[in-house]
């Protein structure tokens, strides 16, 4: 080693070692060894969760400090006390809200000897009876979508016919494996997918959204990444939240530009960081039925190498025959470089039973990433494409039934009745006074707001009418979501006059306060402290599970201490 570098370089490393010791000695020259070893781990633990409080992946700053600080203050007794109080409110009324409807006593035990066929049958038909019918007539946003009587009775043969499959078993069951490669198949092709392209048939919209982003999440962990990121549109289905809770991901929520609805390009490219596992795009979205840009989204993810998901779950069966129905749109589909896997559900529009959608890849390597294995297992190698083991094959065969029973045409003549009656309601819509149909909705979604009085008005004025819509948050509003039974004859005219009936009357006195569900749903917007939302979200859930009896009403059936049932 040459004297010019030790000298250079060396020397002088040593001298600032030498003077930093120094300084630390002198700085513990009076603690003990006790002191030096606690002030140490304390400082270290400090700096650690600090940075841990700073730095945390899964979720951002602002919102740790706001869970923090409610936190704090909900321990101080008085507000405490007052929270109690509240929420035991709240929790009464929601409880006796969801028994309302309900008629007899809940059975708590198995029935000590089973009913007859008969017996069972009248039994179910006083327990169909609690059901409000008000869909059939049209009175029902989204929810049921087609409701056909025939189309009933053609899932009910097919379902006797394969009550028993079990997909899990297609050695057993070839029949449904076939049907439900053969579904999966047919909605490749709808979306424009090649020879390559991929899927599996899924419970549900919420399941399809939630494998695509575990296949993702598997394969930036490959990458090295703990927690990746999905970035999605505020507008963007609350499934994706729910996987981000799942499989320990973190979300990233883009803002919309406010005119449009559609989300905002910039925001979303400004948020692309390392760690970003997925860019989401609905088409549409659920709020207000405004198809997000696909196209523009899908060139982000190709400019940064980053998976494009597309959320099409609410228009999957209608945006693919839009084309040939007289609506052209934008391409949305593996038409689109970039875009590598999309979700859409056959229960919706492609007017399957409850209980199935399809998630599909672009590639087989995508769609490897959503499988699980178990190689080691004692009861053999396990493997399953989707959460479920077992899963009801009749559902599989029913929803290949309905798809094969519509075929194309069928559904191109559904898509031309719902496109046309959305945008006739949403034209219709747009020149009432007092209220404004939120973007351009070119599917099946009509989104209101009003700039003039509390839009939970008009909800609570149309439950007064026998309208059942859906009230929407951030920013208050309420959507009418058309399905087929929407199409029937006078029921758009009906919607559209009621609505102009209803603002007309609150037109009299805009700034009168909101009652009712509406006033509810404004309150819970105006919580800061979200905690309490989640309280009162899981209250709700719970009623639903409660057998406890609001009323005194019975339905002929009653529980008995030991199980046994008596009929009057």
């Amino acid at each position: 080693m040459s004297e010019s570098f030790r000298n250079a370089v060396l020397t002088p490393i040593a001298s600032a070692s030498g003077s930093v010791k120094s300084f630390v000695n002198r700085l513990c020259g009076d603690l003990e060894p006790w002191q030096i070893v606690v002030y140490t781990g304390g400082t270290t633990f400090a700096v650690l969760y600090l940075k841990d409080f700073l730095f945390h992946d899964d979720e951002n700053l602002s919102d740790r400090a706001k869970r923090q600080f409610f936190k704090m203050v909900k321990k101080i007794p008085m507000v405490q006390k007052k929270i109690e109080e509240e929420m035991g409110k709240a929790t009464s009324s929601i409880a006796e809200s969801v028994n309302k409807n309900v008629e007899g006593e809940y059975l708590h035990r198995l029935p000590s000897s089973g009913l007859s066929s008969d017996k069972l049958l009248e039994e179910l038909k006083r327990y169909k009876k609690m059901t409000n019918n008000s869909w059939k007539s049209g009175m029902v946003s989204g929810t049921v979508y087609n409701g056909d009587d025939s189309l009933t009775e053609l899932m009910a043969k097919t379902y006797g016919m394969f009550a028993w499959a079990n997909p899990l078993h297609p050695d057993v069951f070839p029949d449904v494996r076939k049907m439900e490669a053969e579904v999966v198949r047919m909605c490749c092709s709808m979306f424009n997918g090649d020879k390559d392209s991929c899927g599996a048939v899924t419970s549900g919209g919420t399941e399809s959204i939630m494998l695509a982003m575990l296949a993702y999440r598997n394969i930036a962990r490959d990458r090295g990444i703990k927690i990746p990121e999905i970035i999605v549109p505020v507008s963007a289905h609350a499934a994706f939240d729910k996987a981000a809770n799942y499989f320990h991901m973190k979300i990233t929520h883009i803002p919309l530009d406010e005119h449009t609805r559609k989300v905002d390009l910039n925001a979303m490219k400004k948020a692309i960081g390392r760690k970003t596992s997925v860019l989401v795009a609905s088409a549409p979205q659920f709020p207000h039925g405004i198809i997000d840009p696909v196209e523009d989204v899908a060139k982000l993810g190709q400019q940064y190498g980053i998976p494009v998901h597309v959320d099409c779950c609410l228009g999957g069966f209608l945006l693919p025959f839009m084309d040939k129905a007289g609506f052209p749109i934008r391409p949305f589909d593996f038409r689109v470089p970039g875009v590598t896997s999309i979700s859409a559900d056959t229960h919706k529009y492609g007017f399957a039973p409850k209980g199935s959608s399809v998630i599909m890849y672009r590639t087989k390597a995508l769609r490897l990433r959503q499988f699980f294995v178990q190689p080691n297992w004692t009861g053999g190698i396990y493997a399953s494409p989707t959460f479920a083991g077992s899963r009801a094959g009749a559902i599989v065969a029913a929803c290949w039934a309905t798809m094969v029973h519509f075929g194309e045409e069928g559904y191109v003549d559904s898509t031309k009745r719902i496109i046309s009656t959305t945008r006739y309601i949403a034209s219709c819509l747009k020149s009432v006074n007092g209220i404004f149909v939120y973007g351009e909705p070119l599917v099946s979604v009509v989104g209101l707001g009003s700039k003039d009085f509390n839009i939970f008005r008009l909800f609570d004025a149309l439950v007064e009418k026998n309208w059942n819509l859906n009230s929407l948050q951030f920013p208050s509003s309420l959507h009418l979501c058309v399905t087929l039974l929407h199409t029937q004859p006078g029921v758009a005219d009906q919607f559209v006059q009621d609505v102009k009936d209803c603002v007309q009357e609150i037109m009299k006195n805009p700034s009168a306060e909101c009652g009712g569900a509406g006033a509810i749903y404004g309150m819970a917007q105006s919580i800061p402290d979200r905690s309490l939302v989640n309280e009162i979200a899981g209250a709700f859930l719970e009623a639903c599970y409660s057998t406890q009896p609001s009323h005194s009403v019975t339905n002929g059936v009653h529980a008995l201490p030991n199980g046994d049932t008596k009929t009057k």
